[in-house]
């Protein structure tokens, strides 16, 4: 069968229930076919298409008839739409006709081969439009007691519908047609079997009462075309109901955390699988489990490597018995080759850069971008049967992008959460990924979504408005809590809630913090202790720049040390008085990406130490491996200034664990941070420099190195203030704070 139906009124609205049914049974029936059939033009149905819980169409059928598409290529329908275009004078002869009509006010709509006007009853009924109409060779069709279109002759949504019929070669009894207003009229009074869906226009009831063939359903939306299609005999004795899949059942988890990461670590040991603790200096993981401490019921949905078919595979395995009792690891199996493409290579190579604003250095792959759906299938349906009725999922970061689209289809039930660990990128530049439309659409479907800063809310808002017509709900001041005009990320205002028609999706900033008691563990071990007290010995006279990053171009290395050989340069009273010391995390093996930067990186350090170095002394010392978290933090400690400049940073925890270890201390040391790191907007206090300008990079250094005592010492008070209070325990409270907050009801259009 073939529905053709109209959308505002129609096939978007009705009982959740209904619509849900209604869905699932056109995705999973293989002969039933979609058509879009609307006064929308195909601009305002794009963001439908992206609408990860609708079905797609196979035909559109636009502006009221008068511009048909495939549903797949979005290409015009041939020949129906040459045959259109030939009767269509132009809107500007429409508008010229119309010019001494000054309260006849165009609809601030796309329109395409039709003119809409906003119109009163009384001049709907006026000849003389008659009459232009008549002049310009077109029809006029008037709806809602408003709403006036000019059309092509001849064209309506009635025409173009059974135009396609005859063309797809359809028998016109296996066609169903469903709407709610009048310029649907065509369509149901076209001899096709039809259905005027609950709440139609009285009119539209008044003129088909007579249409034998014609159904005045009691349910609105897509409860009527349930109705129309049990009342017509479509699909069967068993009709819809043999086509409506069961849902998920429901789990028993009443918090899902969806990271990509187990919260321990897998070996295998003589062939057998073992788990332990991790051992990345990873604190988020600590403090995610820490909210199922109280007892509370949860499940940890993450991937785990499986490779042989034929060795069973532990779907669930147990986390801490003891620690946390009603929590259970939920593993979700993946080939090696599919965690290598769905995160080692096409998050790395496609999402990263992009996210950074390094677009062209980005790979887009369709191949990849299939793989990485599959992945994120398989975690929405695992979260699926994990969560309780009306569970919380907190699903974190980019590599589950597609997850909220796939959940929400599966079980519509659940509060959605997502946050986003990654700098998120202007409009324009996201934009040039070829899937941001599927991404959106997806990330639509969540009902709190958190960032670390409120520029990256604002540029999320400003990404997804170019995909899908959103209506602001709330803003809110930045301060005190952020930086505003005062660096690259600062940002006056926030948008905290957005309506996309369908539901209110909340929005909030939350700067991850730190676990300040990792550090002072860090900095009491009595290793730890003596390190330092060699570190003060060896520096003696000698001021410590500090530098710890991974390997990567977001980083900003390479320009930190031309700017640092500059400083050395311009300033020759620091030979012998300074050293930077930089630890470079190495990326892994497989991430060949690097490769080119490490090369110029080494370059660089084998220059600036053959340039200056002199017996006794040397300028930099540069550490290419992993240290532990404990001498990092003994470094810190020792650390006059703390460099931290990337060239774009969706947060940097360095930069807080740097202050943490100076002023659990007693420290003074100053922290230069590129103001283009996230935590430029928190961290008040902070020397803030722009990575992109050498001249800065120098200057600033400079100051750092030569700031007066009790400056210094002010500094590292605020930032130590900030960074001690909004500590890790207190981001994750306050973003679960932020999802259970009740939805507002009405949407309030406030003013930038």
């Amino acid at each position: 069968m073939l529905l053709a139906t109209d959308l505002d009124g129609t096939f978007l609205t009705g009982d959740s229930k209904d619509r849900l049914s209604l869905y699932q049974a056109i995705t999973s029936h293989p002969d039933i076919q979609l058509a879009y059939v609307t006064g929308r033009s195909l601009e305002t149905v794009l963001p439908l298409l992206d609408d990860p819980t609708l079905p797609q169409p196979d035909y559109i059928i636009a502006d009221v008839g008068a511009s048909l598409y495939h549903g797949d290529t979005l290409q015009p329908i041939q020949p129906l739409q040459n045959d259109i275009d030939a009767r269509w004078p132009g809107e500007s002869q429409v508008a010229s006709a119309l010019i001494d009509y000054p309260d006849m006010q165009r609809q601030d709509v796309p329109q395409t081969r039709r003119c809409s006007y906003f119109c009163s009853p009384e001049r709907s009924a006026d000849p003389a439009l008659k009459a232009i109409a008549e002049q310009l060779d077109c029809d006029l069709l008037y709806s809602a007691e408003r709403y006036l279109d000019f059309l092509p002759r001849g064209v309506n949504k009635g025409s173009s519908l059974l135009a396609l019929v005859d063309l797809l070669g359809l028998e016109r009894d296996q066609v169903l047609v469903a709407g709610d207003t009048l310029n649907d009229l065509s369509m149901l009074t076209s001899g096709l079997m039809g259905v005027c869906v609950g709440d139609s226009e009285a009119e539209l009831l008044e003129q088909t009462r007579q249409c034998p063939q014609v159904l005045h359903a009691s349910r609105s939306g897509c409860g009527g075309i349930l109705q129309a299609i049990a009342h017509f005999g479509f699909l069967g004795e068993r009709g819809i109901a043999a086509e409506t899949r069961q849902a998920a059942q429901p789990g028993k988890a009443d918090l899902v955390m969806v990271y990509h990461r187990l919260p321990y670590e897998e070996h295998r040991v003589d062939g057998k699988l073992q788990r332990r603790r991790p051992t990345s200096p990873n604190g988020i993981i600590p403090t995610l489990l820490s909210f199922f401490g109280d007892g509370r019921k949860g499940s940890w949905v993450a991937w785990a490597v499986h490779e042989d078919a034929d060795e069973p595979f532990d779907t669930h395995t147990t986390v801490d018995a003891e620690r946390y009792p009603l929590l259970t690891a939920a593993r979700v199996a993946l080939t090696k080759e599919e965690v290598d493409i769905f995160y080692k290579r096409f998050s790395k190579e496609a999402f990263w850069p992009t996210l950074h604003t390094f677009w062209e250095r980005a790979q887009f792959r369709e191949e990849d971008w299939q793989v990485f759906l599959k992945v994120n299938r398989a975690f929405a349906e695992r979260t699926a049967l994990e969560a309780a009725e009306g569970a919380t999922v907190w699903l974190h970061d980019y590599n589950l992008w597609m997850v909220p689209g796939y959940l929400r289809e599966l079980r519509p039930d659940v509060r959605i959460a997502f946050f986003h660990h990654t700098y998120f990128p202007s409009a324009d530049v996201f934009n040039v990924l070829p899937w941001r439309r599927q991404i959106i659409g997806s990330l639509m479907q969540c009902d709190y979504i958190g960032f670390h800063i409120p520029r990256q809310v604002e540029n999320f808002v400003d990404a997804a408005r170019g995909v899908t017509p959103l209506q602001t709900v709330s803003r809110q001041n930045c301060a005190p809590r952020f930086i505003t005009y005062g660096c690259a990320v600062g940002l006056e205002r926030m948008t905290t809630a957005v309506d996309t028609g369908s539901r209110v999706v909340k929005l909030g900033a939350h700067p991850v913090g730190l676990d300040i008691d990792r550090v002072r563990n860090a900095l009491a071990a009595p290793k730890i202790r003596e390190m330092m007290t060699r570190l003060r010995e060896e520096l003696a006279g000698v001021k410590l720049i500090l530098s710890v990053e991974r390997l990567d171009y977001t980083k900003g290395i390479l320009e930190k040390l031309n700017a640092y050989e500059r400083l050395l340069a311009e300033n020759p009273e620091l030979l012998g008085k300074v050293t930077l010391v930089t630890v470079c995390v190495p990326a892994a093996k497989e991430m060949t990406i690097y490769d080119e930067l490490q090369a110029q990186i080494e370059q660089a350090v084998g220059r600036i130490n053959g340039r200056f170095a002199r017996i006794g002394w040397t300028p930099l010392q540069f550490f290419f491996r992993s240290l532990p978290f404990e001498e990092v933090s003994a470094w810190y400690a020792m650390a006059d200034v703390m460099w931290i400049t990337p060239l774009r940073d969706g947060l940097n925890l360095v930069a807080k664990e740097f202050v943490a270890a100076q002023g659990l201390l007693g420290g003074r040391g100053v922290l230069v941070l590129s103001e283009f790191a996230g935590a430029a907007a928190e961290l008040k206090g902070a020397l803030l420099t722009n990575p992109h300008d050498p001249m800065d990079m120098v200057q600033t250094c400079y100051m750092a190195l030569n700031l007066p005592k009790v400056e210094a010492e002010a500094r590292l008070r605020e930032l130590f203030d900030i960074v001690s209070y909004n500590d890790i325990r207190r981001w994750g409270d306050e973003f679960l704070a932020g999802v259970a907050e009740p939805e507002v009801e009405e949407p309030l259009i406030l003013a930038s």
